[in-house]
């Protein structure tokens, strides 16, 4: 898209129709800048591979997620520009890029409740890490709906109405909506299973990796947390023997409170093949559920069973600083 002739339109249920460029859209409203964790529905849905199948779905394991800086206008102050009606129950967006997926091929969409689209934190985008936005997340304006999965921050935004109902979108409507473990995925109706708002508790181990051979002994362990919403991680546990007996991680600060949380934990391992589990608690005392095999799905979403890898202890393995964090990975 070319930011020169870029025009973003917001309709609907408002007073005001607005067509703002990109200048408009800088000038005209207050610049916000917040960290916040983007992830997909479908992170880590490789571990649902090994309870059954998922035809046609990205085997991603846990890294459809990623944090950043974001700067641009809050959505807030663009519908109350537009003066948004008090029949307005939902916001919808409507992005550039067209999907042969549907039937017949729409542009991406998606809505969120009005409360989350009034909320401060849900950003127009045109800046990620302080450097224009690039054009694979979605420049010249991106929506950031932090909390939410990734689909409901629409890349290269170019639409915005305020409605009374949320979006039938193919992209809201069908395909991101958790669905029963029978159900036939190429054969629902619109509006069918839960639609995918706030993510749900999540962590993962990003090191050491899956069948490392580590040295016997202490061994550092780390990786990321994540909850939905207004939800805030607020304990880490890492066990080494099923889940039988845990030790807490220690929890880095957040960047903001849309971010996700990283945490280390130190763990000692014998000789011999050892299951690193972890799971995370957040403010609401939700904590992930043990099993991929109690939340399996024919999309594949919403993978938030504790986190498991396998590592082989090995006296011949070099000792090493093994407590290697994870680092800011830019989002999809």
């Amino acid at each position: 898209l070319d930011p020169s002739s870029w025009r973003l339109r917001v309709d609907g249920l408002v007073e005001r129709v607005l067509e703002l460029s990109l200048e408009e859209l800088r000038s005209r409203f207050a610049h916000h800048e917040l960290v916040a964790t983007l992830q997909c529905a479908g992170n880590r849905r490789a571990g649902f591979l090994a309870v059954r199948d998922i035809p046609g779905e990205a085997p991603w394991g846990p890294g459809a997620i990623g944090t950043a800086v974001w700067t641009g206008a809050r959505l807030a102050d663009v519908l109350a520009a537009a003066g948004i009606q008090e029949n307005a129950e939902h916001v919808a967006f409507a992005g550039a890029d067209v999907s042969e997926e549907a039937d017949p091929p729409q542009a991406f969409g998606a809505s969120v409740p009005r409360h989350k689209a009034t909320a401060g934190e849900v950003v127009l985008a045109w800046s990620m890490n302080r450097e224009p936005l690039p054009t694979v997340h979605g420049a010249p304006v991106r929506l950031v709906v932090p909390g939410y999965i990734g689909a409901r921050s629409v890349k290269w935004l170019e639409r915005i109405t305020a409605q009374a109902e949320p979006s039938d979108s193919f992209f809201q409507a069908e395909t991101y909506r958790l669905l029963p473990a029978e159900a036939d995925p190429d054969a629902i109706v619109p509006g069918e299973g839960v639609a995918l708002g706030a993510v749900a508790v999540n962590a993962d181990i990003l090191s050491p990796g899956e069948g490392t051979t580590v040295a016997p002994g202490p061994l550092g362990v780390s990786g990321y947390a994540l909850a939905g919403d207004d939800r805030r991680i607020v304990r880490v546990d890492v066990s080494i023997d099923e889940g039988r007996t845990w030790r807490q991680a220690d929890l880095r600060d957040q960047q903001s409170p849309w971010s996700w949380r990283l945490w280390e934990a130190e763990v000692d391992v014998a000789v011999g093949t050892t299951e690193i589990v972890a799971r995370a608690w957040d403010s609401a005392a939700a904590a992930q559920p043990e099993s991929a095999a109690h939340l399996w799905n024919p999309k594949g979403y919403v993978n938030n069973a504790w986190a498991r890898i396998s590592v082989s202890p090995d006296r011949s393995a070099a000792r090493g600083d093994r407590t290697t964090s994870p680092g800011r990975r830019d989002t999809a």
